[in-house]
Order: structure tokens, then sequence, then C-alpha cells
């Protein structure tokens, strides 16, 4: 094989690499408006590549919905003063963030207010 032919398929492979990695980050979210739900922590997954907090949000109408909220990597919310015991199922949280634009009860968030009204950023705004 030629040096030539060699650094295209290096290159072809690598291309090839990084398009899971490209799509994983291309969150499909409406950064056109922030969205905000209130409800019940039911399991926070302290992990990356994303922090993942569920949550029971109670409709108007009573029903209660399944969400998914998350957040960047542990190293960037560590940043910003959490940690695995920030969050436990049953605490009650205000999310605030992006939803995704495909309908789905999931956003990614840019802060959370805790029931006694501290604001935990995820992003670095404080």
């Amino acid at each position: 094989m030629t040096r030539r032919a060699m650094v295209s398929v290096i290159v072809i492979a690598i291309v090839a690499a990084a398009g899971p990695l490209l799509a994983h980050h291309a969150w499909p979210v409406d950064n056109s408006r922030a969205v905000t739900v209130s409800g019940t922590v039911t399991g926070y997954e302290w992990g990356n590549p994303h922090v993942m907090i569920g949550l029971d949000v109670k409709t108007q109408s009573g029903a209660v919905e399944k969400w998914n909220v998350g957040g960047p990597s542990t190293t960037r919310m560590e940043a910003n003063g959490w940690d695995k015991s920030t969050l436990k199922p049953g605490d009650v949280i205000t999310a605030i963030g992006y939803r995704f634009s495909d309908g789905q009860r999931a956003m990614r968030l840019d802060k959370i207010v805790m029931a006694g009204g501290r604001e935990m950023f995820l992003y670095g705004r404080r």
C-alpha cells in the first residue's frame, strides 16, 4: 500500500469513528425558549458522559409525566458545586432548561432550583 493510500485509510477511519461522537453531542433541543418543570426526583444517575435526573411532574389535570433531564459530565458539574449526593429520590426541584425539539419529555438542563430556593447551575452561570 502506498503512503497516500495509507493516509487516506487513516483519515477515513478517523472520520468514521468521530461520527457517533458528534451525533451524541447533537442533543435535539429547541434553544429558542427555556422550559420550566417542577417535580419529584425519581432517579439521579451520577455518571459520565452526562448526569441524568428522572423527574415526576404533575400536570394541571393531575396526571404525572415522567421527564428525563440531564446535564454535562460529572467533572463539569463538580466545578459548579454538584456531587453524587446533591439530589436523592423524593427531593422536589424545579428544572429549567431546553426541551428536546422532537417532543420527548426530556431536556438539557441549565439549572435547577431546590425546594429551599437554592439555585444549582450546570454550566458555570452563577
